[in-house]
């Protein structure tokens, strides 16, 4: 009889450290709305992928040193963690003042994380940043109305035109509302401790490759380059690498995200290098037509000789400015290419509205990427 009282009185116990449990986990789900709201006032994205490996971390160790099964404890963290996550999702999407959502290409601590930390943050209302593998992802992440913005890379300075935001804008369904420019602050991350002559591995975005291509040529030439999704992606597999030998080209953002040490400063190539970036929606934002601003269109020729020289006439005849002509290859058409087109002004204004007529016969379609506000780069 004593042993069914004492298993009575331990199911009893076990009970209580359940509602302990729970009355935990109560208390790390309200939690988890206070950092989704301090997140969405300081532009952060919601799911922090460093954060959650660290925490996994900690909690092997601190599972091992009171006699748990590390895996097991890890597994039923994770399950925590998700449900975190959703709670700052349902919290986030429950406001009665829904946060702008903006996508972007690369992981925090990136570039485009950076420039859209950096335009969003203390917006009113809040900003729900997410960070997407490429600009097509977060392009279509826009288009299936999961985001309100997306913003861009499209060119640089140094390495030219970004071709992924390019091929990402062609299908109808979404418009350049803006653009913005900023400086490129390259630096050279490694692991705490590491040396620049020890180094044999560097990693990062290609078009970030390109820009300090002079600074491992004559420094470093020993050096290979590893092409990687973006900066902060390159940044975080050097902390994971673990390996004094492997570096990034990223920014300080990013040193400070994956705790790297700068190991070089100015990378770039030139001093005035900068990127711009471009503003995406669904629908376009009014903009007075005689505002300083820019038009930008798509069109695929007809397959004739002359055909670009006369589409550019039509330009110089109705005294438009052509800021950017790209080209690219045209899917499933050998030797054919879409051009896109930056063009000076407003597309309601008289001379864009002829020129786009007066293209009509050279194009087999045309397509309006958006007009949208001109940002003047200051010299030096």
């Amino acid at each position: 009889m004593s042993d069914v009282v004492d298993l009575q009185q331990l199911r009893v116990a076990i009970e209580q450290v359940d509602e302990e449990l729970l009355d935990a986990l109560r208390r790390r789900m309200d939690l988890a709305e206070d950092i989704a709201r301090s997140k969405l006032a300081t532009a952060s994205p919601i799911r922090d992928q460093r954060r959650e490996d660290l925490l996994l971390r900690r909690i092997r160790t601190a599972a091992m040193a009171r006699n748990l099964d590390p895996h097991e404890v890890e597994r039923l963290y994770r399950f925590i963690m998700e449900m975190s996550v959703a709670r700052q999702h349902a919290w986030v999407t429950g406001l009665e003042s829904t946060p702008l959502r903006v996508a972007y290409p690369g992981i925090e601590g990136s570039y485009s994380h950076q420039m859209a930390h950096k335009r969003y943050a203390g917006r009113d209302g809040g900003v729900f940043l997410s960070g997407f593998d490429t600009p097509r992802l977060a392009v279509d992440a826009l288009r299936r109305g999961e985001m309100d913005l997306a913003l861009l890379p499209i060119e640089n300075t140094t390495a030219g035109a970004m071709y992924e935001t390019y091929d990402a804008l062609v299908e109808e369904g979404v418009t350049l509302i803006a653009e913005v420019v900023d400086q490129v602050q390259h630096r050279l991350l490694g692991l705490p401790g590491a040396r620049l002559e020890s180094l044999h591995t560097v990693r990062s975005h290609p078009q970030a490759i390109t820009q300090c291509e002079t600074f491992f040529r004559e420094r470093l030439p020993h050096v290979r380059l590893l092409p990687d999704l973006d900066t902060g992606g390159a940044a975080q597999r050097v902390r994971e690498a673990n390996d004094p030998g492997v570096a990034a080209i990223a920014s300080d953002s990013a040193a400070q995200r994956f705790g790297l040490e700068v190991l070089a400063h100015e990378l770039q190539d030139r001093k005035g290098d900068f990127t711009r970036f471009v503003e995406v929606a669904r629908a376009a934002t009014p903009l007075p037509t005689d505002a300083p601003c820019k038009t930008s269109l798509v069109m695929v020729l007809e397959n004739k000789p002359g055909t670009l020289g006369k589409a550019l006439l039509v330009l110089a005849e109705r005294g438009v400015n052509l800021a950017r002509l790209e080209s690219r290859p045209l899917p499933g058409s050998p030797w054919c290419y879409r051009f896109f087109l930056d063009l000076e002004g407003h597309a309601a204004s008289a001379p864009i509205e002829a020129v786009l007529r007066d293209l009509q016969p050279y194009t087999q379609s045309m397509r309006l990427l958006g007009t949208y506000p001109r940002v003047e780069l200051l010299p030096g």
